[in-house]
């Protein structure tokens, strides 16, 4: 059993994957359930706001009978985060080149995380070692190592991916949240921007240029341009004479899927 240290102690690693799944009672309510109802909560109302006994009064059950099949909320986020890996999609084609699972895992990813904005801040806190993430790390695994990746470096080229995604699209969920139906007041900002930034024309030229765009085509070419110079050191590392050549096949294709 795995463990880690922690000054004078050693704490034994803990999961709601680590023992078998109970036998559902004779109330009928089981655990899919129970996952499926917290996902629900948690989409509505967020991470902050989920408790044993909103959810038992979602389920119309006792918070008693939740605690049955998890024992506690650190172990229900646990499986609601295998949940969320589940939603990824990836081509199942073993015809499909790793530049373009890669892709796909990139932008599912993106997608999925602002239809969850909770799981965000659960990716890295809690294990992720249910079922549906161990098939998506296998199938990221077998693309890279296909590729021509070895050792860990078959790993650490998909979590170079999923720390981009993570960098890029929990600033929008921060966003997102701050307006909270808001209408941002953009011709206040850019006054107060300009005048805070008098001494730096070429930046408030440059800010002027992407308030003018539409924030979800500026957010999606960002994206675009930050996966290409992704994938593009990932091909140069598997052979340098690849650097600088474009890794995205098309980059308005990304676009035109947000």
């Amino acid at each position: 059993m795995n463990v880690r240290e922690n000054n004078s102690r050693t704490e034994v690693f803990t999961s709601v994957w680590s023992r078998e799944p109970r036998r559902p009672r004779a109330t009928g309510l089981d655990r899919d359930q129970i996952v499926a109802a917290a996902v629900t909560l948690l989409d509505r109302d967020g991470l902050e706001a989920l408790s044993m006994r909103k959810l038992g009064a979602a389920l119309g059950a006792g918070a008693t009978s939740i605690y049955w099949y998890v024992p506690n909320k650190d172990e229900l986020l646990e499986l609601a985060l295998d949940e969320f890996w589940s939603e990824l999609d990836l081509p199942e084609s073993d015809a499909a080149g790793w530049q373009q699972i890669a892709t796909a895992f990139a932008y599912s990813l993106r997608q999925t995380l602002h239809a969850h904005p909770w799981a965000a801040a659960l990716i890295g806190t809690l294990p992720s070692v249910g079922p549906n993430a161990w098939r998506l790390t296998s199938r990221l695994r077998d693309t890279f190592a296909g590729a021509g990746f070895t050792g860990q470096d078959m790993y650490f080229a998909s979590s170079t991916i999923l720390g981009f995604v993570l960098g890029q699209v929990i600033p929008e969920i921060a966003f997102r949240k701050a307006l909270d139906g808001k209408e941002y007041d953009q011709q206040s900002a850019t006054a107060t921007i300009t005048r805070l930034a008098a001494d730096y024309p070429d930046l408030i030229a440059d800010h002027q240029a992407a308030v003018e765009m539409d924030p979800h085509a500026a957010r999606a070419m960002a994206f675009d341009f930050g996966l290409s110079c992704i994938l593009d050191g990932l091909a140069a590392k598997l052979d340098p004479e690849r650097a600088g050549r474009t890794s995205l096949a098309n980059p308005a294709e990304g676009v035109a899927r947000q």
